[in-house]
């Protein structure tokens, strides 16, 4: 059986900039696979790529059977089926976490208002936010924008959900919250592609790890395999970095 997404030797370039070199990767239904790697090295754009933000120069992506990267793929049925939670929040000021949430079910699925409604409700209080309905963008606090997001995305009853370092623009103190969703979802078996610098979350929640530097995969394994017996001394260097800056330990 064909992996639930398949990426097969993606290139991008930015101007003189080489940012993609041939990534190539495949992620099965259900499982965790954690993304980690220096700034500037190609993340977010290979997020970014997958579901056509960003066009790729060359390579292919496919979701399940279907090719994202074809010319003539219906982009917006796809991209559908493929949440993405980003850095910054994204939600409507306007709005409040009910309507940020059933907006997108409404205009794209076509549910009627109340059927949106159910649905959002539903979702909030799947996040742990179904008392903060009726709050705006910035009656909230960080970790709760961020938890709304993820209510958005989970309304669409996506294949799989696009992490883009969830909790890079939060507060310490409110990254744990959003965390907490994240594991509770892997543990639900949804499918997810995370780029995080979270490597607690990565031990504890990925399939497999990815490290990534110069747009290309330095090395893919376990978390087990990645912390304790990496084989390429950059990989091994680049964890014990990160984990002494956000002191978590890498053995």
């Amino acid at each position: 059986m064909s992996p639930l997404l398949r990426v097969e030797e993606l290139h991008k370039r930015y101007g003189s900039e080489q940012v993609l070199r041939g990534v190539s990767f495949g992620l099965e239904k259900g499982e965790t696979k954690v993304i980690i790697g220096p700034s500037g090295t190609g993340k977010s754009t290979l997020l970014r790529c997958i579901n056509r933000l960003t066009p790729p120069d060359r390579g292919r992506v496919w979701l399940e059977d279907v090719e994202i990267t074809h010319a003539k793929a219906q982009i917006n049925r796809l991209r559908a089926q493929i949440g993405f939670v980003f850095q910054s929040f994204n939600l409507f000021s306007h709005l409040t976490a009910l309507g940020n949430v059933r907006i997108a079910p409404m205009r794209v699925l076509g549910l009627t208002k109340e059927q949106a409604t159910r649905l959002a409700r539903a979702e909030l209080r799947r996040v742990g936010l179904g008392e903060k309905e009726d709050a705006f963008p910035a009656e909230l606090s960080g970790g709760q924008q961020q938890r709304v997001s993820i209510a958005r995305a989970l309304a669409m009853g996506p294949k799989l959900i696009l992490f883009d370092e969830p909790t890079s623009a939060l507060d310490p103190e409110l990254i744990g919250e959003v965390l907490e969703v994240m594991v509770s979802l892997a543990r639900e078996g949804m499918t997810m592609l995370v780029v995080t610098h979270e490597m607690g979350f990565a031990r504890s929640v990925a399939d497999e790890i990815l490290f990534m530097e110069h747009g290309v995969i330095v090395e893919q394994g376990t978390p087990r395999q990645m912390f304790t017996q990496p084989q390429h001394a950059r990989t091994g260097e680049f964890l014990h970095k990160i984990s002494e800056l956000y002191g978590e330990a890498a053995s």
